[in-house]
């Protein structure tokens, strides 16, 4: 049986949303679906909210949403622990088709 690392599936996923949020729209679209089938609607609006913050604030607002989404994404792991799995293999899928 594998163990997973929550707090670090958390942090993975939330650098790869820090990455996605500025200048690769593929990879946000493709996240955005992906967050928001696994955490539902809200996620989808937060996630843009933070695409919205990032885009008025430059480059330099990345560290404080990655932040940001690695306590979100902790929190969701806590009370569902079974999707840890499943944000692993997204961060997986991620990294292989990012340039």
């Amino acid at each position: 049986m594998q163990v997973i690392h929550q707090p670090r599936v958390a942090w993975d996923t939330a650098r790869m949303i820090g990455a996605a949020l500025f200048g690769d729209e593929r990879l946000f679209g493709w996240l955005r679906a992906e967050l928001g089938t696994l955490f539902g609607p809200a996620t989808v609006a937060a996630l843009d909210e933070s695409r919205d913050r990032v885009r008025r604030a430059g480059p330099a607002r990345l560290p404080v949403e990655a932040g940001r989404w690695r306590v979100r994404l902790e929190d969701e792991l806590r009370q569902r622990p079974e999707l840890a799995g499943d944000l692993a293999g997204l961060v997986a899928i991620g990294r292989a088709h990012r340039p």
